[in-house]
């Protein structure tokens, strides 16, 4: 049996893989400083960036300081926050006044907010250290960043939070956020091999962190645990007055839930959406065998074809806003775009607004249809990518199995437990009913431990 990471001794050299939830429970108990965890953070960037290139904005005298300021605090014997003293990486779409916040264009190279996004003071009251500015790909659509895959620098980490999944994955961060319209939390955390959390349309607020699509942009955790994404979610949910999206409700307890035992063991539908038919053959081998493990606890079925309006919905949407909400960077400087953001801009003014409503309406419509499944299922199994991460960093990789969950608002994670032919990480995607966050990320944790024990 593995030694529980949370009361193992941890030596300087893998102090950086330190879980989240394990490192302030250290931190608060005085085995841990800070500023030692925030040390062993950056031995790991200094080593790793080189080749990985995750990072936008870093500057370790402001982490050293960070820090400092941190383990002054909890000198004091002053109540602590849930994240005192862990790092956490931010997308460089999201807010910050500390540090600049560029969007991955160069439109807005040297832009320093006046105010840090909402998620961003949250952080900061429950004692996060801001490690830094994670790569995005531009305007957080489709141009790729300079980032590289940390289990093979030649394939894409996928995005557009590809400096967030690769900056978790390699160690260098334990916690990160990124944001999803299409895929850009679940393929990229599959790709990385790391958990990715989207969960339920509106759960985090987004005041602060740039507008692509108001009806699809979702902020989403990357950790390296269940536990660890949840902690993150949990910190950053709730209702702001700023964003009409979130909901007026007392925000779930996701983590407290997660690490719960399911009352019965949970059912689950594979479900094999319209994107099956670009899976990868490794990819499909490995999820039979992942359905054959949980046995009489797994069904497997098709969606009906309705599901078919999804992707073709969810993408008229996202570039009706998407042009909607950049149209001040195509007017004043178009020619500093990337082709992909210029392209997005045009598709989406050619949108007519009875095609843009007709698109709006798919989204309870293919939900009711979900509702169903819930009834009978505890989550989704589907597949987080056609499989492992393409070669080359011309391309993000295709959003074909997440764009129906992001369409319907419904939270997914993905779990890094299976490998691909040549490798690399596979994500295995768990979606679950709206507003039962907590339940999704309980059952999420009893599949690895399942696994694990097998």
């Amino acid at each position: 049996m593995a030694t529980d990471p949370r009361i193992r001794p941890v030596s300087a050299a893998d102090l950086a893989d330190l879980p989240a939830t394990a490192a302030r429970e250290r931190i608060g108990d005085g085995a841990l400083r800070a500023g030692e965890y925030a040390a062993a953070c950056l031995r790991r960037i200094r080593a790793r960036e080189p080749e990985i290139a995750a990072w936008v904005h870093l500057d370790e005298a402001h982490v050293q300081r960070q820090a400092e300021m941190l383990d002054a605090y909890r000198a004091t014997g002053a109540p602590l926050g849930a994240l005192h003293g862990v790092p956490v990486g931010i997308k460089d779409i999201v807010d910050t006044a500390d540090m600049p916040t560029e969007n991955g264009n160069a439109l807005d190279a040297g832009r320093r907010p006046e105010r840090d996004a909402t998620i961003v003071a949250r952080l900061r009251s429950a004692g996060a250290l801001l490690m830094g500015k994670t790569v995005t790909a531009e305007c957080a659509y489709l141009a790729p960043g300079k980032t590289r895959n940390p289990h093979n620098p030649a394939h894409t980490p996928g995005g557009s939070s590809s400096g967030s999944a690769a900056a978790v994955a390699s160690g260098m961060v334990p916690l990160a956020i990124g944001t999803q319209t299409g895929g850009s939390v679940i393929r990229p955390a599959s790709y990385c091999g790391v958990v990715g959390f989207k969960p339920t349309f509106g759960l985090i607020p987004r005041t602060g962190v740039l507008r692509t699509s108001r009806r699809l942009d979702t902020i989403g955790t990357f950790a390296r645990t269940v536990e660890d994404a949840a902690l993150l979610a949990d910190v950053l949910a709730g209702h702001d007055g700023h964003d009409p999206d979130t909901p007026t409700a007392a925000p779930p307890r996701i983590l407290e839930t997660a690490l719960t035992e399911p009352p019965v063991p949970p059912q689950f539908a594979f479900i094999r959406t319209p994107a099956w038919v670009d899976v990868d053959a490794d990819c499909a081998e490995g999820f039979a065998e992942l359905c054959d493990a949980l046995g009489g606890r797994c069904d497997t079925f098709d969606l009906p074809t309705i599901f078919n309006e999804g992707a073709a919905a969810q993408r008229r949407i996202h570039l009706a806003e998407f042009a909607y909400h950049l149209r001040p960077y195509q007017a004043h400087g178009a020619d500093r775009l990337a082709e992909e953001t210029r392209a997005a801009i045009a598709e989406g003014g050619t949108i007519t607004t009875v095609d843009y409503l007709t698109a709006c309406d798919w989204r309870e419509t293919l939900y009711a249809g979900l509702e169903e499944v819930f009834e009978r299922y505890d989550a989704i199994i589907t597949p987080a990518a056609p499989g492992e991460a393409p070669v080359g960093l011309h391309s993000t990789g295709s959003a074909a199995f997440n764009v129906l969950w992001t369409l319907t608002g419904v939270p997914a994670v993905t779990l890094p437990l299976l490998t691909g032919t040549n490798g690399l990480p596979v994500g295995v995607q768990l979606v679950g009913r709206r507003h039962h966050d907590g339940r999704l990320m309980r059952t999420a944790r009893w599949l690895v431990n399942m696994l694990t024990a097998s």
